[in-house]
Parts: C-alpha cells; structure tokens; sequence
C-alpha cells in the first residue's frame, strides 16, 4: 500500500486558550533571573585560530547550566553569533570550524547533558516523559528556557553583534531551533532539521522509534494519563509556538523518517507567520535529513544573512 501524501497530514495538535499567557509568564519568571554567567578559557580545546572556553550560566529552577562559546582569534569586532543546539540523545557540539570562519559560536546544553546534568538527570530515555503529566513541573519547561537563555548570554556579550544571532540544529536540536526563534524575536535567522517535538501526539501514532516512542512506553503503563499527556504537549509543542516565528527560516527534512515522520513538518511549516521561509523535503533520506548535502546551503543560508 502507498503511504499517504506527507504534505496532506492534517495535525491534531490544539492550542490552548492560555497559551500565550503560559508562555508570557515563563518568560517573565525566566528574565528575572540574572544570568551570573562564568566564562573560562580551555585551552586544551582552543587552536591557533580559534578561543574555546567553558561557560555557565543560571536557569530556571536555580539549575546552572553549561555550554561552550568559540571565539575566532582574529576578528573584527562586533561578530555575527551562530548558536548550535544538540539532539535528543547527543551531546552538547564544539562549534569550532565555524569560529574558525568568523561566528562567535556556542554549543548549547541543556539541564540533563554532559556539565548541565548535576542537578537534574533524568536520562535518554527519560526526559520526555520527567513529570509529563503536569504542564507547570514537566521538565521541558526548564529545557526550552536553557535553550533561549544562551540568547541571553550573546546579549550580553560586547563582541557580539545582538542583530545578527541565528540559530540552528537538528532532531531535538531542531524542536530548540524553532523554540528559540519563537520565543526570542530579536533573532536573525534560524535552520531547524528534521525538526523533533512537533505534532508530538501525531508522532507516538505515527512511529514507533525512540524517543517518541517513550511516551507509547508510559502510555502503556499509565493509559489512564493520555489526557494529561495531550494537554502538557499542547503547551510544549512547536505547531503551536511556531506562529510567534518571524525570523526568514529554513527547514529541511528526510522523507522516509522513522524518527521525527515528515507528516509533521507540513502543519509546522503552515503555522510558522514569516514570510522568508522554505521546506527541504528530501526523498531517499531518513532521519539524516541528507545534511551533508544541505550543511552547505545552511552555510549560505546564514552567511548571507549574517555576515
């Protein structure tokens, strides 16, 4: 049998009547907190053309958080930034050949990756279902504020040029990609690939890979919490916070995903309110999204949108 036309899908995510309200107050918790970054050179890890250092910073809940930033050595001040967000099970990246050519770089990681994990751990598999029946506790909340937070540090960073920040990932790196750009505006530009959390509740129907498949595990064992469920990723899911994306986009995706089912990425593209946007959809290619064809039309993407 032919598999239905991907770009016919119709979601079943619903957005709640609160959710900009849901939304403004975390943002408003989160912007309270000063950052209190730390920023310490490595420099095993630096080069001859590039400074890497190790930084954190505080988040929501009081969970400090780490990254590494990348710095070319010879460079004409104020930089373009490029953030780099990790997937689900991967960690945090050392985005040092794009410093290399002139970004200010971060490798963003969120509570629950390598130097973000002290507190709060709750695994891979494990943190899509840590407290997922209650939209106020779930653990994604404090993740997604990590992720925009790493904004906040280039902010506040004076090499850094605030009106050219993109950002970028793929998978989960991609979900952060989308959350980042809806929720802080002042970004430039943004490339999220095969883009995970998206049509989350149609995904657990559609595969039955990791990590969705974390939340058919806990279904199975809690099947009377499916409404809760559905009402947490409600809140959570990029569908619904990708109307607040205004920023020129590119999405790339790979037509026989069994990880994150292209199905999604239509309602996504659908919702997101910029004008400058634009869906790879590649056929033959998987959860792999063919980026080593498309890591160069990101690079063009962004340097002429950057620099």
């Amino acid at each position: 049998m032919n598999r239905p036309d991907p770009s016919d899908f119709r979601t079943q995510v619903t957005k709640p009547e609160d959710f900009d309200s849901f939304w403004d107050s975390i943002l408003k918790s989160s912007d309270s907190i000063p950052l209190n970054a730390t920023m310490t050179l490595d420099p095993m890890r630096s080069s001859e053309d590039v400074e890497v250092y190790e930084v954190h910073y505080d988040s929501l809940d009081q969970v400090r958080i780490a990254g590494w930033y990348c710095l070319p050595r010879n460079r004409t001040e104020p930089l373009p930034a490029r953030v780099f967000y990790p997937g689900y099970i991967s960690e945090p990246t050392l985005p040092k050949s794009h410093a290399a050519q002139g970004y200010a770089t971060f490798g963003a990681a969120p509570r629950g990756k390598l130097r973000s994990n002290a507190q709060i751990n709750p695994g891979y598999p494990g943190l899509l279902t840590e407290n997922i029946n209650d939209p106020q506790s779930y653990v994604y909340k404090g993740f997604y504020v990590d992720a925009i937070r790493v904004i906040d540090f280039l902010f506040e960073r004076p090499e850094v040029d605030s009106d050219r920040i993109g950002v970028q990932g793929s998978s989960q790196g991609g979900a952060l990609t989308l959350v980042a750009a809806a929720l802080r505006p002042k970004i430039k530009a943004a490339s999220a690939g095969a883009p995970y959390l998206t049509g989350v509740m149609d995904a657990v129907q559609l595969t039955r890979t990791y990590p969705y498949e974390e939340i058919n595990d806990y279904l199975r064992q809690h099947p009377q919490n499916l409404e809760d469920v559905c009402h947490t990723w409600n809140y959570y899911d990029c569908i619904n916070l990708a109307e607040r994306i205004d920023c020129p986009i590119i999405v790339y995706i790979g037509m026989q995903d069994d990880v994150c089912p292209p199905e999604t990425a239509y309602p996504l593209m659908a919702q997101i309110s910029s004008s400058d946007k634009q869906l790879y959809a590649y056929d033959g290619h998987g959860h792999d999204a063919n980026h080593h064809e498309n890591d160069a039309i990101v690079d063009a993407f962004f340097d002429r949108l950057l620099k």
